[in-house]
């Protein structure tokens, strides 16, 4: 029997309703001051005062139980209610306070259902059968697609959209029969495919998505360090990195996952399709095109289209059109080139482009607007003048890029400063300083400033809600999803017992919990490696392996944290048990782990040119190039040399004191004006949205913020019931509809001896622009060298 969707207005009796009595003082000053800090909160459906009288803001409930209601039209889309709840925040004693049936969030309402059935089988054969193939097939097919520019990574999403018709399928030919195996009963064949088996599969598709940060670490040995590390060494290397943080995520629940307010956009996502695939599989629909037809046509549609900047005219994925009006003008290059320049432009026809940092379907807009604003005024304006000023002696490199470059404008030759693996100071001074553009000045200046903004504004809107969650527990939260969540046992954190590991692992657990934070609020990752390198380069002077593996120690221990907190949450709202969520995620990260070796080595034997800048098919490693470049930067030459006092970079370090001191005013202006957009604006945000350049350019972020500005506010606004319907799936439909094409186009046209290659001005032209080359617009002096005459 189908269960229906839950009514607060169904089958109610007026006669026994009884009126809630009103405080005396009206508790929404208090509450609408606490919810400052939660951009999320919608403050125009909730009454002025609790206080006043009027059908508008009288509140129901029945005499035994605590389901509220409002309108029929909160009843259908429950997103625009007008229902006044104080579910996010604790301000009692626990013995004190009523539960809530509802969320106080609309989002909340509208994606996650608020009923539980616990006997539901989770732990099932085909649970594992299907999570363990899309564990496989993802962590493979984006660890290939990484080592690309421009990339696309297949989502959760694909995997939650595609493992329904093959639990159905399943369901229907698996025998029924029940086995007894150590006390333990199963069958191949419980029953109906379940939402909760759904969303475990889907789980361990989303620990995979990102891969396996530790296989940079093998790439630059191999490529910049000439180094072979055995496969031995490199599965233990990943798995030691990617299993740390999970530890941290238990830890972190009463933070991240417990309070109503962390809502977690994306689990969000996946809640939404979660239901209505499962509430609407199968079944035809009259009115509007079914979500599964609609996915279906978003895929072909997408894969269709990926041919013409994929392969047939390949000028249209990067379209900086400017360049080629005036090809050899180094400025307008510089200006609007997407290879080496800041791509001052919104328009590109590659959907891998526009989705490279992440999909702009998915975060809110005002999220994307802060890194929208980050992008004009950090890297349009600041670079440029950093620039033209011959900042640093920028003018004799490009004006972006991801490498280091010696004192001839090429790019730095790390072989020539290493003795046994590790930094050689006479071989140092023998050769060059090093210098870098101005994009990566300024992503490094950035990266200072997300470091200290974050904690200054975790500091500054959080803290109250940091000790009210040391203090309580689950079962403190008056949410409907946490008290549904006590039917089930917890988990239990593991601990490292590795002297260099316990450092980076308490770096990762001091910053987890900022970090977590601003992505349970805005779907945006605050990424912090740089920091991680300015500490190992300190701690581990003139090592740059060393570092790389303490970067990635720390950085994964907060990032897999985050990443389980996240899936906690998603869990949490699907009512899935902890423990199972936990064992599920450590398998599929440990076999993601080899999978991900397994792929990168296979590219490495067998694509020519695999990591050259000029690799035909896109193979140039950027990721790789960036890990290297930090390497040698701060494991080699090391932060002494290029940030401390009297070295070339030291006034980056003012960014420090910038990223400190801004939040503060900001903080103050949204106290002071709560309905304002002040409450909008997120520093952390504004510095480390931009984290990712180089290697992205300016377009991959323009037109990102352009899409998102489309579908998250506009389409949202003006279009809603179209944009919960169907959304998020056609978020999930272009990148899939993407990877298969880049798929087909790879394998069956560019990777066969020879290979196919259309060779016209579409896909020519463009690479004969300033731009692609790299040119700067001074070259070295006649001595062939600039620079300082003398560096230590």
């Amino acid at each position: 029997m189908e269960t229906p969707p839950y009514s607060s207005a169904t089958n109610t009796n007026f006669s026994e309703l009884r009126a809630r009595r009103v405080p005396d003082v009206p508790e929404d000053v208090d509450f609408f001051m606490e919810h400052l800090n939660d951009p999320n909160w919608n403050y125009t459906n909730v009454p002025s005062s609790p206080s006043t009288s009027g059908s508008s803001t009288d509140v129901y409930e029945l005499g035994e139980g605590k389901k509220k209601f409002s309108s029929d039209y909160d009843t259908e889309s429950r997103v625009d209610s007008t229902r006044f709840s104080t579910a996010s925040g604790i301000t009692d004693s626990p013995s004190n306070f009523e539960y809530d049936d509802e969320s106080p969030y609309p989002e909340v309402r509208a994606a996650v259902s608020s009923t539980d059935d616990p006997c539901m089988p989770v732990n099932t054969f085909r649970m594992w059968v299907i999570g363990l193939f899309y564990t496989v097939i993802i962590s493979g097919l984006n660890q290939f697609f990484s080592m690309r520019y421009p990339s696309v990574i297949i989502t959760g999403i694909v995997a939650q959209l595609t493992a329904l018709p093959i639990g159905r399928l399943m369901e229907r030919v698996l025998p029924m029969t029940r086995f007894t195996t150590l006390g333990y009963t199963w069958s191949f064949n419980p029953g109906p495919f379940n939402i909760k088996e759904h969303v475990l599969v889907t789980v361990m598709a989303n620990v995979v998505v990102s891969g396996a940060y530790a296989t940079d670490i093998v790439a630059t040995q191999r490529i910049f360090y000439n180094q072979t590390p055995s496969l031995t060494y490199q599965i233990f290397l990943t798995l030691s990195t990617q299993l740390l943080g999970f530890s941290l995520g238990g830890l972190l629940r009463r933070l991240l996952v417990y309070p109503s307010s962390m809502i977690w956009p994306g689990a969000l996502v996946n809640c939404a399709l979660f239901n209505t695939l499962h509430q609407n599989y199968g079944k035809k629909e009259n009115k509007h095109i079914s979500r599964e037809k609609f996915f279906g046509f978003a895929v072909l549609g997408s894969f269709l289209w990926y041919w013409f900047p994929g392969f047939l005219w390949t000028g249209l994925s990067v379209f900086n059109w400017a360049c080629w009006i005036a090809p050899n003008n180094i400025v307008v290059n510089q200006l609007f080139g997407t290879s080496s320049g800041l791509g001052m432009g919104l328009l590109t026809f590659d959907w891998s482009q526009i989705a490279y940092i992440s999909n702009p379907l998915v975060s809110p807009w005002w999220s994307e607007a802060n890194t929208g604003a980050g992008l004009v005024i950090c890297v349009w304006i600041i670079a440029p003048v950093l620039y033209y000023t011959n900042s640093w002696y920028m003018k004799y490199l490009p004006m972006s890029s991801y490498q280091a470059f010696d004192n001839t404008g090429l790019p730095y030759d790390v072989t020539r400063i290493i003795t046994n693996n590790q930094f050689d100071e006479a071989k140092y001074i023998g050769y060059s300083p090093v210098f870098i553009s101005a994009t990566l000045a300024v992503a490094y200046g950035v990266a200072f400033a997300a470091f200290s903004s974050v904690v200054v504004h975790t500091f500054l809107w959080y803290r109250k809600d940091i000790m009210r969650r040391v203090r309580y527990g689950l079962k403190d939260e008056r949410d409907v999803h946490s008290r549904l969540m006590q039917s089930y046992a917890e988990i239990f954190p593991t601990e490292l017992p590795i002297w260099g590991a316990i450092l980076a692992f308490v770096i990762a657990a001091l910053l987890s919990v900022p970090v977590g934070m601003i992505q349970a609020i805005t779907n945006q990752q605050i990424a912090l490696q740089v920091m991680h390198e300015m500490i190992g380069g300190y701690v581990l002077p003139g090592r740059p392996v060393a570092v790389m593996i303490f970067k990635a120690i720390a950085y994964i221990g907060t990032n897999q944290a985050v990443g389980f907190s996240g899936d906690l949450k998603l869990g949490h709202y699907m009512k899935i048990p902890p423990r199972l969520m936990y064992v599920a995620q450590v398998v599929a990260a440990c076999l993601s782990s080899v999978v991900v070796i397994l792929v990168q080595n296979w590219m490495f034997s067998n694509i020519v040119d695999m990591c050259a800048l000029d690799q035909p098919q896109g193979f140039s490693c950027p990721s790789t190039g960036v890990f290297a470049t930090s390497s040698l930067l701060w494991g080699g030459i090391g932060p002494r040399r290029l940030f401390s006092p009297g070295s070339m970079f030291n006034a980056l370090l003012f960014f420090f004191l910038i990223g400190a001191l801004l939040p503060i005013p900001f903080y103050y202006l949204a106290r002071r004006y709560p309905l304002s957009y002040w409450r909008y604006v997120n520093i952390p945000i504004f510095f480390a949205g931009i984290g990712a350049l180089p290697p992205a350019t300016g377009i991959n972020y323009s037109s990102w913020v352009a899409v998102g500005f489309f579908f998250q506010w506009f389409m949202r606004r003006y279009h809603f019931r179209w944009w919960m319907r169907y959304n998020y799936i056609l978020s999930a439909g272009l990148d899939a509809g993407v990877a298969i094409s880049m798929i087909v186009i790879f394998f069956c046209l560019q990777f066969p001896k020879g290979g196919v290659n259309l060779s016209w001005w579409g896909n020519d032209f463009w690479q004969t622009t300033a731009d692609v080359m790299g040119l700067p617009l001074l070259m070295p002096p006649v001595n062939g060298t600039f620079g300082p005459g003398s560096w230590s």
